[in-house]
């Protein structure tokens, strides 16, 4: 007698259901390594970091498209976003679900961005908006003495290019000014600055 095979849909994409099973499961196994992060198990974290910037790197290229932008931002958005997770790492809640938390935190990143570089936020979602930027400006302030920690290992004129344009939300024609240097060194520097910081944080001991 033959097994019955599982039905596909005919169009042999899997089901909602399908989606939904795999959803959760990325949600726990992502979850379950925060968790492992905030108690102190640094592979556990390094793992965590890995597989947000997967998710992450989608997220964005995805949002940057519909919001009529190139693709090539994404990667420092996703630097940004992992740093800024790190820097509020603190904050979450294990009794909660970790991917609304994380994507919060992209969401607002994104919305960020676009805001400095002067583009339209008509085709990006923002519905958690209000929230996400009332719980950005709330005082942080272990976030900000990690943050002041982090900067310190840059060398100087990457660390002020990411002064400016990250912190003090200058445009990269400010900053130049500011800085003496050329648009495209501030860009280089804001770039290359975020990559160091990444790559700082995934070495880091997480408590």
């Amino acid at each position: 007698m033959v097994a019955a095979k599982s039905r596909l849909p005919c169009n042999g994409k899997p089901s909602s259901y399908e989606l939904m099973k795999r959803e959760n499961a990325k949600e726990a196994s992502l979850r379950t390594l925060m968790i492992a992060g905030l108690n102190g198990d640094t592979a556990a974290y390094r793992a965590l970091l890995s597989g947000l910037s997967g998710h992450l790197r989608a997220y964005y290229r995805g949002k940057l498209v519909r919001a009529g932008r190139g693709t090539e931002e994404t990667e420092d958005l996703v630097q940004e976003a992992l740093m800024a997770v790190h820097m509020r790492r603190h904050t979450y809640d294990p009794t909660q679900l970790l991917t609304p938390w994380v994507y919060a935190i992209a969401r607002y990143k994104l919305i960020d961005h676009l805001r400095q570089s002067q583009s339209t936020l008509t085709n990006v979602p923002i519905e958690d908006a209000s929230e996400i930027i009332a719980a950005d400006g709330e005082p942080a302030t272990e976030s900000n003495l990690d943050l002041n920690k982090l900067l310190a290992r840059l060398p100087d004129k990457v660390r002020l290019a990411i002064q400016h344009v990250k912190i003090e939300g200058l445009s990269v024609v400010e900053a130049a000014a500011r800085c003496g240097i050329s648009e495209s060194a501030i860009k280089t520097n804001v770039h290359r600055g975020l990559k160091e910081l990444s790559a700082v944080i995934s070495q880091e001991k997480t408590k």
